[in-house]
């Protein structure tokens, strides 16, 4: 066994199709053009890099047409940092235009594509032909979603034979150059449970899981289980024969789990839309994860990681760790699979390492990359703003790689996956759940709608949290300050508060103390501890004569009186504390706040009642919780100085009406377009004040973020009526029901 354990990393690589398209995540993340990124990487202290040298983005055309520019300028530079490569050739993929995964030719095909790719390249040494190769057969081949689009146990069977023989042929053609090539052999190993009387079809998937490696060690002989299975299928017992006479073990069994690979079999019909039943021909059920409706926890990296050695006898490794949700379940996730990693090792078991995944994010897996939604999760570095900025997770897997003890204070928490949130079904088994624990963030300002916003979402992500009125902390009293920081302890401030009443402000002399006096108290208390602030700013710093998007180094001329304190406010928290998180917002509209511009429009719309806007000033309108989940990232990755957040798009108060009218289905024609001064505005209003970033968190489009304002809206009136409560569902999509699907709460 290695000395330690290593950590190794890789992008997220799939070149898939589906139907005519392909869609290529290294074009999508930009890794493919940005030779920089490796040296980002071995920077982290990385050993191996997954390479993903594909079939389909270097022999494109033909088999014998081979384009190897971009594996010539990125394998010399990886000998230079001496960082390994772990050479993909395909993943996820149907191979290039001319093969597929059911013809028969694909399997020699791959091989004579490793064989030009050893010849090119003949001292690499670790290898994984194919990945995930069950995973790939069952999307393709079972479910349809990936070309060549079938449903069928016998397509199944075939993209998978064709797929495991065509590793071994390229392992034998690899290694016919360089005899000394390791197999990093990889699939997703997701448990399924199930209710009594369905553990016959459980004990199914749960053999099938196991297939890549069975078949590549020579397992599958007349006594397996699924042995009468891949016969009954297309199989032939000469072809699955030929795997035990001439076996290709892994050199490293690489496991790929997610939190949406546990899955469970439910029979209670009646709890899930028609849509989701499914038929075995024996009984109905519907296949969902287990983490939403199992009392017990879900089995994660040290189950599968366990039974994976024990099968195999074979060195493992944790070949995919990646989690598309908020960056502190993102840094719990890794946390969690290094340290389980490492407990297996004190036990024996030879873990070599675990992989930090999806480096540079990833497009459109909350529908498993069948859709073309532009879909973004970060991963260690966040893309959105075109260059690659280093987030909370890149600090942590460079802490593991050195050996240093993880310190963000958000690790101290239960992941999502461990807390009640997850659970959204009556569960079966007893629940146990991990309350929220660790130090707290301080918000003030609990009764406004930021304020409050701020609490109800870190309490989804399972941040610790005390949200202060003015009696509990005033900001511009620093005895008030001091004793609350002290009483709670804090790793970070979120100011909220504030005098908020523009028009009121010109003439309010309280105004300055709440906008001013307090963020620089606040500021100079947080800069002597070193705890980190987030505050809040203003679109009113500005005039308006910008015809476009105001950036972050745009300069503010304000207008009126509550632009200058904001303005104020911004340069005295930063003076004081130039470590400070300023975040310049506009506009705000949300679910939970029954008195911001859209409520108000919707209710007098739905009452066939006429709405009054402005049509001469226009601005960014900002759906809150897309707000709140941005700046707390932004914070948990200890972003500093100034920040624009606001949902993209330019639009007039009327125009704003006018969308969320046509979004709801109600008469836009109700909307009257008026001057701003004829609402009897008394402060100035610039009449563009729209944000953008150049700084490289991008927020989801307005249309978007209005559709999901609606669906929220009617979420929590149904919450309110059955409960007289209002409860929080997450603006996040909901998992797709298959493995390797982005999850969040």
């Amino acid at each position: 066994m290695n000395k330690s354990l290593e950590l190794w990393a890789g992008p997220e690589c799939t070149v898939n199709r589906v139907g005519d398209v392909y869609r290529d995540q290294l074009e999508l993340t930009g890794f493919a053009s940005r030779l920089e990124d490796l040296d980002r990487l071995s920077e982290l202290g990385i050993k191996r890099l997954r390479f993903p040298l594909l079939w389909e983005r270097t022999a494109p055309l033909a088999p014998d047409r081979f384009d190897w520019h971009w594996s010539d300028e990125r394998l010399p530079r990886l000998q230079e940092l001496n960082v390994e490569p772990i050479v993909g050739l395909v993943h996820h993929g149907s191979g290039p235009r001319y093969t597929n995964l059911l013809d028969p030719l694909f399997p020699q095909l791959l091989a004579d594509y490793a064989r030009a790719v050893a010849e090119r390249y003949p001292y690499l040494d670790s290898y994984t032909p194919v990945n995930e190769p069950v995973t790939t057969a069952r999307f393709s081949g079972l479910y349809g979603l990936w070309y060549p689009h079938h449903r069928s146990d016998a397509s199944f069977v075939r993209a998978l034979l064709n797929q495991i023989r065509g590793s071994v042929l390229a392992m034998r053609a690899i290694r016919a150059v360089n005899p000394g090539a390791r197999l990093i052999q990889t699939d997703d190993l997701g448990f399924t449970s199930t209710p009594k009387h369905l553990r016959y079809q459980a004990n199914f998937e749960n053999s099938r899981r196991w297939l890549s490696f069975d078949l590549l060690t020579g397992r599958v002989t007349s006594r397996h289980r699924l042995w009468r299975y891949l016969l009954k299928h297309g199989a032939t017992q000469r072809e699955l024969m030929m795997f035990v006479e001439e076996p290709c073990p892994p050199d490293v069994v690489g496991i790929n789990c997610y939190v949406t690979s546990e899955r469970f079999l439910d029979d209670r019909l009646s709890l899930h839309p028609k849509a989701q039943h499914h038929s075995n021909g024996r009984h109905r059920y519907v296949d969902i994860e287990s983490v939403r409706v199992l009392g017990d926890f879900i089995g994660g990296f040290e189950a599968r990681l366990r039974e994976a050695s024990e099968r195999y006898a074979l060195p493992v490794a944790i070949t995919e760790v990646h989690m598309g949700c908020t960056r502190d379940e993102q840094l719990r996730w890794l946390n969690q699979a290094w340290r389980a990693a490492n407990g297996l090792r004190s036990e024996g078991v030879d873990v070599r390492a675990v992989t930090a995944w999806a480096t540079f994010g990833t497009v459109d897996w909350n529908s498993l990359v069948t859709r073309d939604a532009g879909h973004y999760e970060a991963g260690l570095w966040d893309v959105t703003g075109g260059s690659p900025r280093k987030t909370a997770l890149a600090t942590l897997a460079q802490q593991l790689a050195h050996g240093a003890e993880p310190d963000h204070p958000a690790l101290s928490g239960a992941g999502w996956w461990q807390r009640d949130v997850r659970l959204r079904y009556p569960p079966h088994g007893d629940v146990t759940a991990l309350p929220p624990s660790g130090r707290p963030l301080v918000i003030t300002g609990a009764t406004g709608t930021l304020g409050q916003a701020f609490a109800r979402l870190c309490g989804m992500r399972g941040l610790p949290n005390q949200l202060l009125n003015r009696a509990e902390l005033d900001i511009a009293s620093r005895t008030s300050v001091d004793a609350a920081l002290e009483r709670w302890k804090p790793w970070a401030v979120i100011n909220t508060a504030g005098f908020v009443r523009v028009d009121a402000a010109e003439h309010e002399p309280r105004q300055w103390r709440e906008n001013v006096l307090g963020p620089t108290v606040l500021a100079q208390a947080c800069a002597e501890r070193d705890i980190r602030l987030l505050s809040f700013s203003s679109d009113l710093v500005f005039d308006g004569g910008k015809p476009s998007p105001y950036v972050e180094s745009d300069q503010p001329r304000p207008l009126n009186a509550y632009g200058r304190s904001k303005l104020e406010a911004e340069r005295c928290v930063l003076k004081y504390f130039p470590k400070a998180l300023v975040v310049r917002t506009a506009a705000f509209f949300g679910p939970w706040d029954r008195h911001n511009f859209v409520t108000l429009a919707l209710r007098a719309l739905r009452n066939g009642e006429r709405w009054r806007a402005s049509d001469d000033q226009l601005v960014s309108p900002t759906y809150v919780p897309d707000l709140v989940q941005a700046a707390l990232n932004l914070l948990i990755d200890g972003e500093r100085g100034l920040w624009h957040l606001t949902n993209r798009g330019a639009v007039s108060w009327a125009q704003f009406a006018q969308l969320v009218a046509d979004t709801a289905g109600l008469d836009a024609g109700l909307v009257d377009p008026i001057p701003g001064a004829a609402l009897g505005q008394i402060a100035m209003r610039p009449r563009y004040s729209a944000l953008e970033t150049e700084r490289g968190l991008i927020l989801p489009l307005l249309q978007d973020s209005v559709e999901r304002y609606l669906a929220n809206v009617e979420t929590e009136l149904m919450l309110l009526d059955a409960a007289n409560e209002i409860a929080f569902t997450s603006a996040a999509a909901k998992p797709a029901s298959f493995a390797n699907a982005s999850s969040c709460p």
